[in-house]
């Protein structure tokens, strides 16, 4: 009796585990991909010039690249569920002060809500390292899937939350407080049950320094590789509706190429991971992504509106394979949580901090040549260098312990 009282209690936490990776997961890009269709709506209402309303999507990137690391150092302190529901708390109080009506609270809302993200990147994969040995690849799909997929819906039917709920802006992003409150709850209440089921403990490590993952080239690899795929996905994220309606494609046409380019990143994002996990290494997978996104640059600069769908198609393929392929290397090339959470850390800071430089250059090149040659070339240029990361990154070895 008391052995199917065991079995039962570890299936029922097995489930509780996914569930907290696949509730976490969606609050990670849906608070700030909503405000982008209302962003109009916001600088209207509240009066805001142009680079306030740009602040509104730059700041969560911001602390993505200034917190990762601080978040990484001091999670294995707290233990991994604290941390959750502290981030989870902070995104919560986040998005209620952005919807609250005034501009001071609208910028303090956006910092939280950074920051709240922030602990979900950094913790989750070392979350799911520790509650999933060996099934990384799937979880790690799984937590792709959701993230993008909930991001994708935030997207699309922002402005029809608004209307639905009959709040406007405030509704659009209001409403993602709810997702962000049930997360909540699910993390407690894995929490509660990890500390009850016999055998099973919270995994809180003692080390606490991080400056040896610095002094690593394979998480200098990993952080590189991390942080030019980035920039290549908000670069075009960023233009291409401005390239697309140079080239001749109506206006609201391009909204709907956005969307085949993230629909088409969903299904190899779960399906990536798990044939990585399974590979000796992953260098192979690595020069497909580059050879990928090389393709579709190729076709966007060369072929302009011919082919468009299919270059579309080819990004969303290559974009999802190498950000699930960032994400796994977290967990596959460390051998504890610790370092894993550590990696993690490192990799966005460094990496989202390469990001942020993306859009920027790839605007300003335009302004040298408005034909977008220049702009294309440059980003050809960081996909040469991702695939060096990413070959370098995909060796079969592991960041050395503290």
């Amino acid at each position: 009796m008391k052995e199917n009282i065991k079995v039962s209690t570890a299936v029922s936490w097995t489930w509780l585990s996914i569930l907290v990776v696949v509730m976490v997961s969606t609050n990670l890009r849906s608070p700030i991909t909503a405000v982008g269709p209302v962003l109009g709506q916001i600088s209207e209402d509240l009066q805001l010039n142009s680079f306030q309303s740009s602040l509104l999507t730059a700041i969560p990137l911001f602390m993505f690249a200034s917190c990762s690391v601080a978040v990484s150092r001091y999670s294995h302190k707290l233990g991994m569920h604290r941390f959750l529901l502290f981030g989870l708390m902070l995104l919560s109080v986040g998005i209620v002060l952005r919807v609250w009506g005034n501009m001071p609270t609208l910028f303090v809302g956006s910092f939280l809500i950074g920051l709240g993200i922030c602990v979900g990147n950094v913790v989750t994969p070392g979350y799911i390292k520790t509650s999933f040995p060996k099934q990384i690849g799937l979880m790690t799909g799984i937590f792709a899937v959701a993230m993008n997929l909930t991001a994708a819906f935030a997207s699309g039917f922002s402005l029809r939350l608004g209307e639905w709920t009959g709040l406007g802006w405030q509704g659009s992003l209001g409403v993602w407080v709810i997702l962000a409150l049930l997360s909540l709850i699910v993390v407690f209440f894995d929490g509660l049950g990890r500390k009850k089921a016999q055998g099973i403990t919270e995994n809180r490590q003692t080390t606490s320094g991080i400056g040896h993952i610095f002094r690593s080239r394979l998480a200098w690899y990993i952080s590189l590789f991390m942080g030019i795929q980035s920039l290549i996905y908000y670069s075009l994220i960023s233009w291409l509706p401005k390239v697309l309606v140079d080239y001749g494609m109506p206006k609201e046409d391009t909204g709907w190429l956005l969307f085949l380019i993230q629909i088409a990143m969903i299904p190899i994002m779960f399906i990536g991971p798990i044939l990585a996990h399974r590979m000796k290494d992953q260098r192979l997978m690595a020069t497909a992504v580059a050879i990928g996104m090389l393709g579709s640059i190729f076709i966007f600069w060369h072929y302009k509106l011919q082919g468009i769908y299919v270059a579309a198609i080819l990004l969303g393929l290559s974009n999802g394979l190498s950000f699930s392929l960032s994400i796994l290397f977290f967990t596959l090339r460390a051998r504890s949580t610790a370092n894993a959470i550590k990696i993690s850390g490192m990799a966005q800071s460094v990496g989202y901090f390469i990001a942020a430089f993306g859009p920027p250059v790839f605007g300003r090149l335009h302004e040298i040549d408005a034909t977008w040659n220049y702009s294309f070339y440059f980003l050809a240029g960081s996909i040469v260098l991702l695939l060096f990361a990413g070959w370098k990154a995909g060796e079969d070895k592991y960041v050395a312990e503290d």
